[in-house]
């Protein structure tokens, strides 16, 4: 569907639909920082509109649990834009209604909740996030990813500042500060307002999408997991996909394979949360482009080699 971009132009977005009326949305699919060219990218101006819109779309299709993913955003609204599509107004001090962008942090003076969709109410949210920032301050949504999206040194300032005044009306309309909880900060302050606005649950990411598509079942039975990541490196046991595939693997006693595109040293780490291999798809010295534009036979050569070894280990191959 068609839904308004972090910039304010039309973008195609999708989500995904799952039985017993669930839905898994991207924030990204509609307000990511992909979508804007380098350029375009300021926080100041950029909105999460579009990502209201997929989820009230996803209420006009009957959705009763939506599973929302967060991270990537052009963003730093504080999910105002992602609230107003779905009926919220921030007035100023006047009583005017504010756009919902960045810019306009500082001047939220109330909210009004009248026209606020209720099918929110009956409607169960999950918020999918692998960060655990807050709110405010050096490990803040201004501070660590609006540097990200296109803010320069002022830029980073000013949104501070506003997110600081916007929270204290989060605060005083909710009558409770979250802002100091984990993830409040992720996706430009979207976490705040979902977990306010729409009384989120907010879960890590990889364990949330293991369980919607029932990754222990899967395993039942099984001799070996392969799992996968672009470059594995100290990060990678920080919520990441191959970490959270590993420890679900090592608690249930099957070996699992990582088949990486690249490896640092620190990569290793894996090895204690379950991984029992690590596989490289590149070997050799080689540029990203060259590694890129060979990147499936350089995968299927990796995997060859991979279950040669594990033929050898098995005693199949004499």
């Amino acid at each position: 569907m068609t839904v308004e971009g972090p910039g304010g132009s039309g973008v195609k977005a999708m989500y995904g639909l799952l039985p017993g009326h669930r839905a898994v949305i991207e924030m990204a699919a509609a307000s990511g920082l992909t979508l804007l060219s380098p350029e375009e990218r300021n926080p100041l101006v950029t909105s999460t509109f579009g990502t209201g819109q997929l989820i009230l779309d996803a209420l006009d299709r009957g959705v009763v649990d939506i599973s929302l993913a967060i991270g990537g955003s052009a963003t730093n609204d504080g999910g105002m834009g992602c609230l107003r599509a779905l009926g919220v107004r921030f007035l100023d001090g006047r009583g005017n209604e504010l756009a919902g962008r960045g810019e306009d942090l500082a001047k939220v003076n109330s909210i009004d909740l009248e026209g606020v969709d209720r099918r929110i109410e009956a409607t169960d949210f999950h918020v999918m996030c692998d960060v655990d920032n807050p709110l405010l301050g050096t490990r803040g949504a201004a501070a660590v990813f609006a540097p990200q999206k296109g803010a320069n040194t002022s830029m980073v300032a000013e949104l501070e500042e506003g997110m600081k005044s916007y929270a204290g009306v989060l605060a005083r309309t909710f009558g409770t500060d979250v802002s100091c909880e984990p993830g409040m900060g992720a996706s430009g302050g979207l976490g705040i307002a979902a977990r306010l606005f729409l009384r989120a649950e907010v879960v890590p990411g990889i364990e949330h999408v293991l369980d919607l598509v029932g990754f222990d079942d899967l395993l039942a039975g099984a001799d070996l997991c392969v799992t996968g990541e672009g470059h594995a490196d100290s990060q990678s046991v920080h919520g990441k996909l191959v970490s959270g595939v590993a420890c679900r693997c090592k608690r249930r006693g099957v070996p699992c394979v990582a088949l990486v595109g690249a490896m640092d040293a620190s990569a290793t780490e894996l090895l204690g949360y379950g991984v029992s291999a690590i596989v490289p798809t590149v070997i050799g010295c080689t540029s990203v482009a060259d590694a890129m534009d060979h990147a499936e036979q350089n995968f299927t050569l990796a995997a060859d080699r991979m279950f040669s070894l594990l033929r050898i280990g098995s005693g199949l191959v004499h």
